[in-house]
């Protein structure tokens, strides 16, 4: 461990691209050159060759790159013809982007809890939020599991419910690519997935980027119709309501150098998260993985008492170690969302969350000297 004057040292990089950059900038620089020299900046072959490898990594067999996480979402609400009176069911400890486009299609998103250990979608939750919104009037169309930090949610008990009342499965592994369940890769799971290439994800592009999977060919046509406009045979017959939803050429040429070394870089995040584990599961508590599982670690999230985190994180960012909360208010309380119904009143989970979180630095290249200073760091903060 190194000792506490290291806190003067230079702030740590709470994601640190600039590692991954110095592993793979020279490869990533002549893919984009090459898009470059091509011209070929939207639709072009790079486009196609990622979706077939990652749909291939996934294990699922159709890929439709887009441009965000969100879109993914978006378009698959469209292509599933969601609309006013549809419910959509979504954890409220999410990102609101998960939520966000549920009202873009005239549908009424419902909020559902998520369980304490691993933060993800409450199976049991689920079902309170479908009575309710039956009893509102709604149609249950569509679950949206989220694969919160890394890790992926319980399907063993969301697909048979979701089969129970005739619900689409939409997955949400914006945060949980590459994660697995029962040995099955995100993406492969449900009736389709949505993720996001965002540069602060596992898998980041260097700029927006997003991508369906699913093994449904007819939806796959109608996906890559919706993303370009609504098209036909071409660009100049409009066969439906569309958008601008593609990915273009220099970050599917960023995606497929960075996937090529994503299996590596998931091993180094796990190495990294059980020795954070290790390390500090005496003062807070710490992450846990359903042994059916097994997370990508978008994030490093610990548990603290509440109304002691704030001075953690103030503590640590005087030493130079970043952290950050997600999220401080949950979506049923947002603002923007809490007229939309919830599975209860309260979701007292997802509300004593948002008091007691917070993320420590996480990626793949984390050095275990960075790792000692953070871990001494939070350690002297809680003990002071």
């Amino acid at each position: 461990m190194t000792s506490p004057a290291s806190g003067a040292s230079a702030p740590i990089a709470f994601i640190d691209l600039a590692a991954q950059r110095a592993r793979i900038g020279r490869r990533v620089d002549d893919a984009v050159q090459a898009v470059l020299a091509s011209c070929r900046f939207i639709n072009g072959p790079e486009v196609t060759e990622f979706e077939q490898k990652l749909a291939a990594f996934a294990g699922a067999k159709y890929a439709v790159s887009c441009s965000s996480g969100t879109d993914a979402l978006a378009l698959l609400l469209m292509a599933w013809g969601v609309k006013a009176g549809d419910a959509v069911f979504c954890p409220a400890f999410t990102f609101c982007a998960t939520a966000e486009v549920v009202p873009w299609v005239g549908a009424t998103p419902v909020f559902v809890d998520v369980k304490e250990d691993t933060f993800n979608m409450d199976p049991e939750s689920l079902e309170q939020a479908i009575q309710v919104a039956i009893e509102q009037g709604l149609d249950p169309r569509v679950v949206i599991p989220v694969d919160l930090f890394g890790q992926p949610a319980d399907y063993d008990a969301i697909l048979p419910i979701a089969e129970k009342y005739g619900l689409k499965v939409l997955c949400d592994t914006a945060q949980g690519f590459g994660g697995t369940w029962n040995n099955r890769r995100t993406g492969s799971i449900g009736d389709a997935t949505a993720t996001s290439f965002f540069p602060a994800k596992p898998l980041g592009a260097y700029g927006d980027g997003g991508a369906i999977l699913t093994d449904n060919e007819e939806l796959v046509t109608i996906l890559k119709s919706l993303r370009e406009h609504g098209q036909g045979v071409d660009k100049y017959q409009n066969v439906r309501i569309g958008m601008t939803a593609r990915l273009d050429t220099i970050q599917a040429a960023v995606l497929l150098e960075k996937l090529a070394i994503f299996e590596d870089e998931i091993a180094a995040r796990e190495k990294v998260a059980r020795r954070y584990s290790d390390l500090l599961k005496d003062v807070a508590g710490v992450p846990v993985v359903d042994p059916r599982a097994t997370s990508v670690w978008a994030q490093y999230t610990i548990k603290l008492a509440p109304g002691v985190r704030d001075g953690l994180a103030e503590k640590l960012k005087a030493e130079g170690v970043p952290t950050a909360v997600y999220y401080r208010l949950p979506m049923h309380l947002q603002p923007a969302y809490r007229h939309y119904p919830s599975a209860g009143a309260i979701l007292p989970v997802c509300e004593a969350l948002a008091e007691e979180v917070i993320s420590l630095p996480m990626h793949a290249y984390l050095d275990e000297a960075t790792q000692d200073r953070i871990v001494d760091a939070v350690k002297r903060a809680l003990a002071a």
